[in-house]
């Protein structure tokens, strides 16, 4: 029997475990639609005019598979599109004014050993006329990066490349490359680019999403951009466009992982599925968890069906689409790649 100090010691100890916890599990369902055609890791989502798009993809030996899908909700239907101008890997998507914008990336070398040579390449795709536009390239070279749009403004942020005055042109998993917190704005009416404040965690393989004006950076990897190698990470960071400024940490986020999507709704982030490794475990997640900047706090939502990572993520109406992704992490060296496709339907409690 615990004696009064080391009960109100005790008593204090759970309070602030239960006070730290997030939300559990506010209201929601899941169900399941129509199977993506062509299952498939490393794909990025978009929606745009009550439609959902999914690129990219990456096949055996890191080829770029450099896809197009669009789903239609009314039909519950995939249909095949032209595929990417440039085929490659690690693209930041984002949408604004019914474009789609596709910023940086991976390809393999041109000769030698497959890797991730990091580009610099911008793209517009117009949905309704299935075609593809090149834009001034990016200032950086890098992959693995996160594009949000504020005000009509692009934002791509961090990712990974090679270390600056390296001879080598690609990634390579056992030789030195970085992370970068890399911020730079593009405006697509003018077609130009300028630097902005740096990140002041630079990762990759992040989630992002926009609520208020406002950009967050959410989770990732540092140390590299493989999984194998990397550290998985919770931070949140928060950057304000209007004044160029970076907060100081957020809640972070309740499991620490990569690889994984977001969608924004009623003014909170979804992030959903990612990967975990360290010399104990290869793991992906069914977590969902839901970020309230106003309140600066998390919420666990009903966990995904399947859990992957490296897939798509899109946000239509009140229904948060989650699209393909691998099931079990990376380096198994085994075909794991799902055609699930499930959707989170938010409850009027979510709005």
């Amino acid at each position: 029997m615990l004696h009064r100090p080391a009960r109100w010691k005790f008593l204090t100890l759970l309070c602030g475990v239960i006070l730290a916890t997030p939300s559990a599990y506010a209201q929601g369902k899941w169900s399941k639609l129509a199977s993506f055609p062509e299952p498939a890791e490393e794909i990025s989502g978009a929606a745009s005019g009550g439609k959902m798009y999914v690129f990219a993809g990456l096949a055996p030996v890191w080829k770029p598979v450099g896809m197009v899908y669009e789903y239609d909700p009314a039909t519950n239907q995939w249909t095949k599109k032209k595929s990417m101008a440039l085929a490659s890997h690690h693209v930041a998507f984002t949408e604004n004014r019914g474009k789609i914008y596709a910023f940086g990336g991976f390809v393999l070398p041109e000769s030698g050993p497959p890797g991730w040579v990091p580009i610099n390449n911008a793209w517009e795709y117009d949905p309704r006329a299935d075609t593809w536009k090149a834009l001034a390239p990016m200032p950086t070279k890098r992959g693995s990066a996160l594009a949000a749009v504020v005000n009509d403004k692009i934002y791509v942020i961090g990712g990974a490349t090679t270390i600056p005055g390296s001879r080598e042109a690609a990634v390579y998993p056992t030789h030195p490359h970085t992370s970068v917190g890399t911020v730079e704005e593009y405006d697509p009416v003018a077609n130009t680019w300028r630097e902005r404040s740096a990140m002041p965690t630079p990762r990759n393989h992040a989630a992002i999403g926009v609520v208020n004006g406002k950009i967050y950076v959410i989770g990732g990897r540092v140390g590299a951009a493989f999984i194998g190698l990397a550290s998985d990470i919770s931070v949140v960071e928060e950057y304000d466009p209007a004044t160029d400024q970076w907060s100081g940490p957020r809640a972070r986020m309740p499991t620490a992982r990569s690889a994984l999507g977001a969608g924004v709704y009623g003014g909170r982030i979804y992030v959903a599925g990612g990967e975990y490794q360290d010399p104990h475990i290869m793991a992906t997640f069914r977590a969902l968890e839901a970020y309230d900047p106003a309140s600066n706090t998390w919420t666990e939502m009903p966990p995904m069906p399947v859990p992957r990572h490296g897939l798509a993520v899109g946000v239509i109406g009140n229904h948060l689409h989650v699209v393909s992704g691998d099931v079990q992490s990376a380096g198994t060296g085994v075909d794991v790649s799902t055609g699930e496709h499930d959707v989170f339907e938010f409850s009027g409690g979510d709005k």
